[in-house]
C-alpha cells in the first residue's frame, strides 16, 4: 500500500457562523446536516495514496467519464463520534471499520487504504468540527468515509485512481416516526443479495437495489424492510440497512449468520461480545419467516431488534407482509433488548467501562 502521507490541515475560511450553526444543530435528524471541514485523500497506481487534506467542505468536480459514475466502483462506513460524560470526544472502535472499509476495497477490486490513515483521517475531521456536536438526546457526530474510482475512462476494468474522503454530519435520532419499536414489512419480490454477490460488502449498489423494496415498506405504512434469501426466499437476512436478533422465552439471542450475503455489522458484533460477557446463549442460525411468525404467536419469541451504526438498537413491534401481520412481544421495547442497548450506549458514552478498548479518545 505504500508510505503513508502525512495530512495539511487547511481550516476553512468561512465557516458557518456560531449562531446559524446552533441553529441547525438544534434538531439535526439524521444526514441532512453537515459541518465545516472534509478529508480528502488520493491514490494512484504505482504512486499509492498522497495528497492527504483536511480542507473546507466543498463540492467535487468530477469528468463525465470518471469511472465510479458508469460501473459503479464505490465503497463507504459510518461510524460516530460521541461526547463522553467527561466531556471529551471519542470514536468507537474506528479500528474495525477500517479494516471492514479494506474487505469491501478487496470484494470491489479497489485499492485498500492503510487502516492508520482511514483512522487518523476521522480523527482529524471529528476533531476540527467538534463544535457541531448536538445537544440532543442520542447525539453524535456522524461520520462518513467513503471512497470512489476516479479514473476517467470508459473500459470495463478496475480504476487505476481513487479518491478517498470523509464527510461529516450532526445527527439526532435516525427514525422520524419516534414510536417505541419500528415495524416491519417483508419484501416478497426483492432480493438484498444472492451468494457470491457483494451482500458483505459495503457498498452503495446494495442500497441502491434495496430502495424499491424499501419504498414498498414505506407505502405499506411501515418504517423499515426486512429482505429474506434469494435461493428460498424463506430465511431471514437482514433489513435495508441493519442486522437483526431475536431473543427469545428462554433468554437465548439467535441473528443470522455471516455467510457472504450479510453485511457483517459492528454494532452486530459488539452486542454478539456483550451478550455472551452477559452469559446469554447466542446462537448465529438462520431463522426462517414463517418460524418467526409461528414463534411470536406462541409466545417462545419475546423480542426482536435492529441494530446499526445509525439507530444503534432499535425494538421490532410489528411485522406485515402480503399474506397477513403479527406483533413481536408487547410490540414495544423488551427487557433484554434495553438491557443490552443500555450496556453498549454506556460504553459508547463513556458511562460504563470499557474493558475491550473500544473507545478511542480524541483528547
Amino acid at each position: 500500500m505504500g508510505a503513508v502521507p502525512a495530512f495539511t490541515i487547511e481550516p476553512s475560511q468561512s465557516p458557518v457562523p456560531e449562531a446559524e450553526r446552533l441553529a441547525r444543530i438544534a434538531a439535526p435528524g439524521f444526514g441532512k446536516v453537515f459541518t465545516d471541514h472534509m478529508v480528502t485523500i488520493r491514490y494512484a497506481e504505482g504512486k499509492g495514496w498522497y495528497d492527504a487534506k483536511v480542507t473546507a467542505r466543498q463540492p467535487l468536480t468530477l469528468d463525465p467519464a470518471t469511472a465510479v459514475l458508469h460501473y459503479a466502483q464505490e465503497i463507504f462506513e459510518g461510524l460516530k463520534a460521541y461526547r463522553l460524560e467527561d466531556g471529551s470526544m471519542a470514536l468507537f472502535r474506528p479500528d474495525a471499520n477500517a479494516q471492514r472499509f479494506n474487505a469491501s476495497a478487496r470484494r470491489m477490486a479497489m485499492a485498500e487504504l492503510p487502516e492508520e490513515l482511514f483512522i487518523e483521517s476521522c480523527r482529524l475531521l471529528a476533531d476540527i468540527d467538534r463544535a457541531w456536536f448536538p445537544d440532543v438526546e442520542g447525539g453524535s457526530i456522524y461520520l462518513r468515509p467513503f471512497m470512489i474510482a476516479s479514473e476517467v475512462f470508459l473500459g470495463v476494468k478496475p480504476s487505476s485512481e481513487y479518491i478517498y474522503m470523509v464527510i461529516a454530519s450532526s445527527a439526532g435520532g435516525y427514525f422520524k416516526s419516534g414510536a417505541p419499536a419500528v415495524s416491519l414489512w417483508v419484501s416478497q419480490d426483492y432480493s438484498r443479495a444472492a451468494p457470491g454477490g457483494t451482500g458483505a460488502a459495503k457498498c452503495g449498489g446494495n442500497y441502491a437495489s434495496s430502495l424499491v423494496a424499501q419504498a414498498e415498506a414505506i407505502k405499506q405504512g411501515h418504517d423499515q424492510v426486512v429482505f429474506l434469501d434469494a435461493a428460498e426466499n424463506r430465511w431471514i437476512e437482514e433489513l435495508g440497512g441493519m442486522n437483526i436478533f431475536f431473543v427469545f422465552e428462554d433468554g437465548s439471542l439467535q441473528t443470522p449468520p455471516l455467510s457472504g450475503t450479510i453485511l457483517p455489522g459492528i454494532t452486530r458484533n459488539s452486542l454478539l461480545t456483550l451478550a455472551r460477557e452477559a452469559g446469554l446463549t447466542v446462537r448465529e442460525e438462520p431463522y426462517a419467516i414463517d418460524q418467526w411468525e409461528a414463534d411470536a404467536k406462541s409466545g417462545r419469541l419475546v423480542e426482536a431488534f435492529a441494530c446499526g451504526t445509525a439507530a444503534v438498537v432499535t425494538p421490532i413491534g410489528r411485522v406485515s407482509s402480503p399474506s397477513g401481520s403479527f406483533t413481536v412481544g408487547a410490540g414495544g421495547p423488551g427487557q433484554a433488548t434495553q438491557r443490552l442497548k443500555d450496556r453498549l450506549v454506556g460504553i459508547q458514552r463513556g458511562v460504563l467501562p470499557d474493558p475491550h478498548d473500544w473507545v478511542m479518545r480524541l483528547d
